[in-house]
């Protein structure tokens, strides 16, 4: 089978596509022909050795899939070959073959195709851990989205109107605020141009949004914090900016706020009937026309480092496909 490999940690450029042996499934493992693979900003930490956990070298990134069951190992019971699934895995998903733990799969919903599941998981699942569980927004309340065009604000927005928020969407562009008007934002705010701050007090009649969701920290984060309503609590889901933001402890003193950290795969290994109810919900709100992911653009397997440059550089709006 041919796999993109990590053989080193680098940019992009430095992955390789090899020819390597067939894998066979072990106890517990299902092995998966790959129809499709999410592209996540975590993949482009993950070959550079910057994310929270990583593989030993040489390694195959992609950790989001969907695909059809080629065979099964020792154990497993629940899926047989043929079966369309969905998979989330450590890595290994930037391959035309792949291994992935039994209790890591679901079973493909019927109609759905394979783009949209293997764009289903980690970013609404991260989303939906934030909103519903961590957050836990309630109808009327508002929430504003950092860096709202990407996969995880994209998801955010669509889960923030499903629970009956108000949604304010900020992003870089006006082409990137068009898709999360698209998606269903309320309210637009390009913070490229002007203050965040005067345009949060403006957009929330200073009274500051209930929640806010941001997955891009650095220089945003501290202006967004600020602007924090009454018993706020602040998401702290990612760093696609590349800084860590370092924020003055007096501002939760002051507004009575939360700070709330949101790791979706720790959530998962730790409180997996937790996780599974979210996907259930989740793949409700799909089935009811709710939530839809965006699709921006797809790559084949040789193009692997074009699709993650461009998450990289921040050009990707929603998600972007490998199909090996």
């Amino acid at each position: 089978m041919k796999a993109i490999v990590c053989k080193a940690w680098g940019l992009p450029d430095t992955l390789v596509l090899e020819d390597l042996p067939d894998p066979q499934p072990g106890p517990g493992q299902v092995l998966l022909q790959v129809k499709a693979a999410a592209v996540n900003f975590p993949d482009v930490l993950i070959i550079q050795g910057k994310y929270q956990y990583q593989p030993p070298l040489p390694f195959t990134p992609g950790n989001e899939v969907s695909g059809v069951v080629l065979s099964v190992g020792e154990g497993v019971q629940a899926y047989k070959p043929g079966d369309k699934v969905i998979a989330f895995s450590a890595h290994g998903g930037f391959a035309e073959q792949m291994l992935a733990p039994s209790a890591s799969l679901m079973l493909m919903p019927p109609g759905m195709d394979f783009d949209t599941a293997a764009a289903i998981t980690l970013t609404y699942g991260t989303s939906h851990h934030a909103v519903v569980d961590r957050a836990q927004l309630k109808a009327g309340e508002t929430m504003l989205v950092l860096g709202a065009a990407g996969g995880v604000g994209l998801a955010a927005i669509e889960i923030g109107k499903a629970l009956g928020a108000r949604v304010i969407a900020a992003a870089s562009t006006d082409e990137k605020l068009a898709v999360c008007q698209a998606h269903g934002a309320d309210v637009l705010l390009n913070y490229s141009s002007g203050d965040l701050r005067e345009a949060i007090k403006a957009a929330t009649g200073g009274k500051g949004p209930d929640v806010i969701y941001d997955p891009v920290g650095g220089a945003y984060a501290e202006p967004a914090f600020r602007s924090i309503g009454w018993r706020g609590r602040y998401l702290v889901v990612g760093f696609a900016n590349g800084d860590i933001p370092k924020l003055p402890l007096n501002l939760a003193l002051l507004k009575g706020a939360s700070l709330m950290g949101v790791f979706w795969g720790e959530f998962v290994k730790r409180e997996p009937k937790a996780n599974q109810a979210g996907m259930i919900q989740l793949l409700g709100w799909l089935a009811e026309g709710r939530i839809r992911p965006h699709i921006s653009a797809r790559y084949a397997l040789a193009d692997t480092a074009q699709a993650l440059n461009a998450m990289a550089a921040r050009k990707v709006t929603g998600k972007v496909i490998i199909q090996p």
